[in-house]
């Protein structure tokens, strides 16, 4: 016979189950009917998802959401469409993104006859006296090349024909040069005469005459003429960010350089609740100020319910190859005697790491040059053994990442470096970049995804916008394929170095998460996690390759809301 005192504990814990099914909370939002990636290596496909006040609260089987539906809860139907974890930019620069859709966009330009003739239809509608900017050209990627070539740039001669009465200045992808006309050089009063300080560079033509290009420290001479932006221009450049990001999927965005102007907006809008992206940001290393300033406040983490986090810092250790200026360990196969040069003292860099380590913040240094990556490597292993103290879990990045030795791809596994790449920098440098370096160094270390992954490295990806085109799904097949976005060549740039679909998804979701230390909160589609999601119109881990770059974001959600959908 049981006895009643039993029998009593019984019902009682029977009753309270009971009440835990019927007391679920329900969810505001169910997502189901597709197929959906979720990054957790303990759960990695689900049928549907729940998310409650903006987390999600079930990932699971279909059959088992219908606890969490109510009259209210709103149910998306995915029609066979594919989710994702929300898509993270990790290397990108929001308000240049903004800006470049306010300005002549050169990156689609496949030669400088079609860069001239861009500047002319702008001279059309522009009055007499009013500059004329823009940004995206790269002369390395032009067919045919111009006829006239000064050190592997073109002139300015016909640009200046076309716009004799508007100063023209046109931004190189790279950021690391800029083409300026002949109006342009008059008011910064640039001739034969001039020259630039630092790294900086004025191509000059066989007679001394300037060409035009201005390469590092030497654009500033025509940029100091440029009329000053305004707070309400970077506000509406912001928009337009935003704006951006949504249509292409990217719930979270690194910003790789905010000034203190920036972070100012950034804060306004989420005081006025029109920061529709989570930011995540590395400060201007630079400004010692702004350093000190957050030095003394400590790192700025989830404000505004998550939407910015502030505990980065960004130095810039080299050029770009584009423009000759990234820093090498031997000279350039295609510019004997040069090797590129750094922007910033080594010696700075180990100052300021030394300093972020001891309160908290992560130093982020773009290197692209094989010497620079060993010069910032160096610099942060002699940190990081100087501060004992600091925490050892520091993750700090190196931005780019992009030619190494075969010394040093090792060093960032041991020191727990993380390697922010950009995949889409191989499919656009690569057919040009082994003019640069020679065959030798693009095998050994150009791109080198897997050797980074064997050596224990964590890698992130992204597109240094506006360098490169925003879409993450071009970034996805150019690590996946290592061709360009033509399918060139049909077996890939060093094969063995491309990521499986797998890397290639986690490189832009949990591994950016981390690399901002936020994978607690994004980055996999977990409980308890951010209901951040990107929404595909194809399965992008098991379609053929070439239909990835057919495929469109349908829908972008951020905190459970959906702020983006495709028109039909």
């Amino acid at each position: 016979m049981i006895n009643p005192n039993i029998s009593y504990v019984i019902f009682v814990l029977l009753l309270l189950l009971g009440l835990g099914c019927s007391s679920v909370e329900k969810a505001d939002l169910i997502i189901t009917n597709g197929t959906i990636h979720t990054m957790d290596s303990t759960n990695p496909t689900v049928e549907a998802v729940a998310v409650l006040k903006g987390k999600i609260c079930f990932a699971g089987r279909a059959n088992k959401v219908a606890t969490y539906k109510a009259s209210t809860t709103k149910v998306l139907d995915l029609n066979g469409k594919t989710m994702t974890p929300g898509f993270i930019e990790s290397h990108g620069h929001f308000i240049s993104l903004g800006k470049s859709q306010m300005r002549l966009n050169c990156s689609d330009v496949e030669n400088y006859e079609e860069l001239v003739a861009k500047v002319a239809e702008a001279v059309k509608k522009a009055k007499p006296g009013d500059w004329i900017l823009g940004r995206g050209w790269h002369q390395s990627k032009w067919d045919p090349q111009p006829k006239n070539m000064i050190r592997g740039f073109q002139t300015h001669h016909a640009l200046s024909r076309v716009s004799p009465d508007n100063p023209v200045f046109l931004t190189h992808a790279s950021g690391h040069a800029a083409f300026a006309n002949a109006k342009a050089m008059a008011i910064a009063k640039i001739d034969a005469s001039t020259t630039a300080k630092g790294d900086g560079e004025i191509i000059k033509d066989a007679q001394g005459q300037p060409t035009g290009v201005l390469v590092e420290e030497a654009e500033k001479l025509v940029d100091k003429h440029i009329p000053k932006e305004t707070p309400e221009l970077d506000r509406r450049a912001a928009q337009y960010a935003m704006n951006a990001c949504l249509q292409n999927g990217i719930t979270t965005f690194h910003d790789a350089l905010s000034t203190k102007e920036h972070i100012a907006l950034y804060k306004q809008l989420i005081e006025e609740k029109k920061l529709s992206v989570r930011l995540w940001l590395m400060i201007n290393g630079v400004n010692e100020e702004l350093l000190k300033e957050y030095y003394s406040l400590g790192p700025q983490v989830g404000l505004g319910d998550n939407f910015l986090t502030i505990r980065a810092i960004k130095l810039y250790g080299d050029g770009a190859l584009g423009s000759r200026g990234a820093w090498l360990l031997e000279p350039y196969t295609d510019r004997p005697g040069h090797y590129g040069h750094e922007i910033i003292l080594m010696d700075y860099v180990h100052s300021v790491t030394k300093n972020a380590l001891k309160h908290g913040f992560q130093v982020c240094v773009h290197a692209i040059g094989d010497r620079a990556n060993r010069e910032v490597l160096d610099q942060y292993e002699r940190a990081i053994k100087e501060t004992p103290n600091a925490p050892k879990d520091h993750r700090l990045r190196i931005e780019h990442a992009q030619h190494l030795t075969k010394e040093d791809i090792p060093r960032f596994g041991q020191l727990g470096v993380i390697a922010a790449m950009q995949g889409i920098h191989m499919a656009s440098d690569r057919p040009w970049a082994i003019d640069r370096l020679g065959k030798k160094r693009i095998i050994e270390g150009a791109y080198v995804w897997q050797k980074l992954f064997q050596s224990g490295a964590v890698v992130c990806n992204g597109t240094d916008i506006p360098v490169e085109p925003l879409n993450p799904l071009a970034c996805f097949y150019a690590s996946i394929t290592r061709k360009t976005l033509k399918g060139e060549p049909p077996e890939g740039y060093e094969p063995d170095q491309r990521m499986t679909r797998e890397q290639a998804l986690r490189s832009y979701t949990l591994n950016g998460a981390f690399a901002g230390f936020e994978e607690h909160l994004k980055g996999s589609i977990e409980v308890g996690k951010l209901a951040d999601f990107t929404i595909f119109s194809q399965d992008i881990m098991t379609i053929p390759e070439q239909e990835i770059l057919n495929t469109i974001v349908t829908h972008t959600i951020i905190d459970g809301n959906i702020v983006y959908q495709h028109e039909g």
